[in-house]
């Protein structure tokens, strides 16, 4: 849990600020700043599967505190380094880095929760989310004086994790089973991949990943679209991600506990889903309201929407994530966990960057057309439509746990 929160601290503190470093202090053109951030997603989300390759073949604790070592010397090179094979390159690491310890991390916690995996997941959540929402706001501190020194610090937090866990965290690693076969890893991949309740529910979920990601893309820009750039948009963004940030810290559990009271986790993820999609109906129905004269009125109409948007998706999220990550441990029968978790991983994070592309294109042509319900309405649907389809794989018994093998005598 500490783990989780001090990852999350140490890089929002820094990657909020990074664009602006890029373009500003260092003068890059646009398309080199979309070249280097885009440099670091695609290390993380194209390496996830061979993190959690590595994680089961040689345990959870080495190839985490290998990320942390890996993205210590990514940060430091980020703030001490102008040219831009070097940004590349420590880019990429800062990536790499993610994906060697993001899979392990899950699986460790998985294989330590035993039982209390949805419980152990919730309480996760509210540490990484108190990360999300600390990291911006002490990186604003520190970029006020310099970025160096936001590198730098953020580098020493990953630095004195690294220390920690070689010094504390007792070993896991995936069953012996799983690293004593021999068995290849092209023969390990080719077995996930014809999982195929696993495949259909890694499908299934990449909406719910797509539609939490507007809180990043669609909804400051309809925040922006209306209240303008000046001090109001800054404060009501600010208060979109407090408001999803501060509602799963105080909610989270009290959310798990009563879902997992009432529900199989099935039923738990077709809810989640749903309200992540009816998360739009306020922005949806905004719409129909006049766009009132600057003033009072305009402020609410674009604060109060979006806010009541991320904090449903905030509530959805809290529904789902639980019984989402136990229900990969289950449909992997607990057998190479964490290259579950990175194939998953990679399929969530392909499905992100096509879904904001998609969005990013439905507001443009929303704005063309002057049709301001058309991304609204698209993401309604694409909640729902995920909805149903985790409701025919439970229905079906595909998100049930494997048979047991039967006992040889």
């Amino acid at each position: 849990m500490v783990n989780q929160f001090t990852i999350n601290l140490g890089f929002y503190m820094l990657m909020p600020y990074l664009a602006a470093h890029l373009s500003g202090t260092l003068g890059l053109a646009g398309w080199l700043v979309g070249l280097v951030l885009g440099v670091r997603n695609f290390s993380q989300q194209g390496m996830f599967l061979v993190g959690g390759t590595l994680a089961d073949r040689f345990g959870y604790k080495p190839l985490i505190v290998a990320g942390c070592v890996l993205r210590t010397l990514g940060f430091a090179t980020l703030g001490l380094v102008g040219s831009l094979p070097a940004l590349l390159a420590a880019s990429a690491a800062t990536g790499l880095a993610g994906a060697l310890f993001n899979p392990a991390v899950r699986a460790y916690l998985a294989a330590d929760a035993g039982e209390r995996r949805v419980e152990a997941f919730a309480l996760f959540n509210v540490f990484y989310q108190a990360g999300i929402l600390l990291g911006p706001l002490v990186g604003m501190v520190l970029t006020g004086v310099d970025f160096r020194v936001t590198c730098l610090v953020s580098a020493g937090i990953f630095a004195l994790l690294s220390v920690v866990q070689i010094r504390a965290l007792p070993a896991r690693g995936g069953r012996k089973a799983d690293q004593g076969t021999g068995e290849r890893v092209l023969a390990q991949w080719r077995g996930i991949l014809a999982n195929r309740p696993f495949l259909l529910f890694a499908t299934a979920m990449i909406g719910s990943y797509v539609l939490t990601f507007q809180v990043y893309l669609a909804l400051p820009l309809d925040v922006r679209r209306l209240g303008g750039d000046g001090r109001f948009g800054t404060v009501a963004v600010a208060v979109l991600f407090a408001v999803s940030g501060l509602s799963t810290i105080v909610g989270q559990t009290r959310v798990t506990a009563w879902c997992k009271a009432r529900y199989e986790p099935g039923q738990a993820l077709v809810r989640g889903l749903a309200v992540m999609g009816l998360a739009f109906v306020p922005l949806l129905l905004a719409t129909a309201v006049p766009v009132p004269a600057p003033g009072p009125g305009l402020w609410l109409l674009a604060a109060v929407p979006p806010t009541l948007a991320a904090l449903l998706l905030a509530v959805g999220t809290m529904i789902a994530y639980p019984f989402e990550m136990d229900t990969i441990v289950r449909l992997c029968g607990d057998r190479l966990v964490a290259t579950h978790y990175g194939l998953y991983n990679t399929v969530c994070g392909v499905g992100i960057t096509l879904g904001n592309l998609l969005t990013g294109a439905a507001l443009d042509a929303a704005r063309e057309a002057g049709v301001p319900a058309l991304p609204w309405a698209a993401l309604l649907a694409l909640g729902l439509a995920c909805a149903a389809a985790l409701h025919g794989l439970h229905r079906s018994g595909r998100l049930a746990p494997p048979a047991p093998r039967p006992a040889t005598v």
